[in-house]
């Protein structure tokens, strides 16, 4: 079994991935837009080019999303995308990337379980968590 986050976007899902695939170092395995669907006659002409559906792979995980039709989108609440990471340095760069427009809600830092922990939501709305290595050691 594996369990992977499906991220939900109003309009914005292609860039966010395509910034994803490059911050993570990942591969987009697939992507399809609405227009290129089998529902292409039944959605509006302007959500076309909306993504349908998107694998990115990264690290051996799957991250998936989608541009949901306005009439379906929510903000994220209560959910974050958590990330694991073994160098600091990683940590630091990702978080970067991923605050870049965004809005810091805990500055990347050391704390007593973490060498590097911080929180961000992204410019397009996603809540992330970056979480590096054990200050033990362990």
């Amino acid at each position: 079994m594996r369990i992977s986050p499906y991220l939900s976007f109003n309009g914005q899902c292609e860039e966010a991935f395509r910034l994803y695939e490059s911050c993570l170092r990942g591969t987009i395995s697939f992507m399809m837009t609405y227009g290129d669907s089998p529902i292409a006659e039944q959605t509006p002409p302007e959500f076309h080019k909306w993504v349908m559906h998107v694998t990115l792979e990264a690290g051996g995980q799957v991250l998936q999303g989608a541009d949901a039709l306005p009439q379906h989108y929510q903000k994220p609440r209560g959910i974050s995308v958590s990330i694991d990471i073994n160098g600091t340095a990683e940590a630091e760069r990702i978080f970067a990337v991923l605050a870049e427009g965004g809005a810091v809600q805990m500055p990347l830092q050391q704390t007593f379980w973490a060498l590097r922990f911080g929180m961000v939501i992204d410019r397009f709305g996603i809540p992330w968590l970056i979480n590096c290595g054990n200050p033990g050691g362990s």
